[in-house]
């Protein structure tokens, strides 16, 4: 039992959070009012939005399917294979319609449009994208041995599959560009803004991109909405395939035209390098230094690099130069 003294000294201490808590429904009741206005982003309605954690499941799901044995809980062997990819693909077809139908629903509310059969585009939808994934597979052979091929320090395609961000970001934009192009709403972009927070690589679904395609490392590689990527292109960290900025009132004019640069087959480009412009492109085989910026195009088979910059050693021997003796050396 407390003494009197503890329960005098904590009697205070409730009043003072009694009194607190009672600021609680004012604050509340401001931000209800401010979601009644137009200073509030909301989604307060009967109609579900395509939830991230779903989407995030679909993308694990899919690369379950893709790389068979790579990401699975259980061992896959010969014996199971069918039934364990017709169990998945069953499961990711769920998934899909169930997400889609929710987008769908969501846009036609959103923008007061028409009733356009949610649930059956989304069943639609759904099934036109797992067929599909087999030409996904396909690129993504294509984008392991490109990284394979690329990369000197590779272990071998299990370290590519695993471990390498570039194919993580090329496989989750895959296939969000394919739903892109089935028309489904909000979904396509979850997908990539969430390889783009676990890899550093921003890859809009609307981008084409070619097969054999190769990101080194990564970090900070950003590929514009309307870019256009040939095939047997190498990127490295840094890279940004971007659009040339305009004023405020120019973006809804722009919004449906082509802003983002084409690089052609069998480029290069090193790190840092930005290319901008939905009028540059990259002519075939051409190789873009580190660093370089480009907003004009560049004829095939052409190198570009900066020109070595002066650089300024301060230390205690500059690179090349004679050795400086330590006091008492002979």
């Amino acid at each position: 039992m407390p003494d009197k003294a503890d329960l005098e000294q904590c009697l205070p201490e409730e009043a003072v959070a009694s009194r607190l808590h009672q600021e609680l429904p004012r604050v509340v009741a401001e931000m209800v009012a401010s979601c009644r206005s137009k200073e509030c982003f909301d989604h307060v309605s009967p109609v579900p939005l395509p939830r991230q954690e779903a989407v995030v499941g679909i993308i694990n799901r899919a690369r379950r399917i893709l790389f068979p044995g790579y990401f699975d809980a259980n061992k896959i062997e010969p014996v199971n294979l069918e039934y364990h990819l017709g169990t998945e693909i069953m499961h990711l077809y769920e998934q899909v319609a169930d997400q889609i139908t929710w987008a769908v629903r969501h846009d036609c509310f959103r923008h007061e449009l028409s009733c356009s059969h949610c649930h059956e585009r989304g069943q639609d939808a759904a099934l036109e994208f797992i067929k599909g994934l087999p030409e996904i597979r396909r690129r993504l052979t294509l984008d392991v041995v490109a990284a394979q091929e690329g990369d000197p320090a590779s272990g071998g395609v299990d370290e590519v599959i695993f471990s390498y961000p570039g194919l993580f970001a090329t496989s989750v934009y895959r296939l969000a560009h394919l739903l892109l192009h089935l028309q489904v709403p909000l979904i396509p972009r979850m997908m990539t803004e969430y390889a783009h927070s676990r890899t550093g690589i921003d890859i809009h679904p609307g981008a084409e991109i070619g097969q054999h395609f190769f990101i080194d490392h990564g970090t900070g590689v950003v590929v514009g909405q309307t870019t256009v990527i040939g095939d047997n292109v190498r990127l490295y960290q840094g890279v940004t395939l971007g659009a040339l900025s305009v004023p405020k009132e120019e973006v809804e004019a722009l919004r449906h035209q082509k802003r983002h640069p084409t690089i052609e087959d069998e480029v290069i480009i090193y790190s840092g390098a930005t290319i901008l412009g939905g009028d540059t492109v990259i002519g075939a085989r051409s190789v873009i230094g580190g660093n370089v910026w480009l907003t004009e195009s560049v004829p095939p088979d052409t190198k570009v690099f900066v020109n070595k910059p002066d650089l300024l050693y301060i230390g205690r021997r500059a690179p090349g130069g004679p050795r400086r003796k330590a006091k008492g050396a002979a």
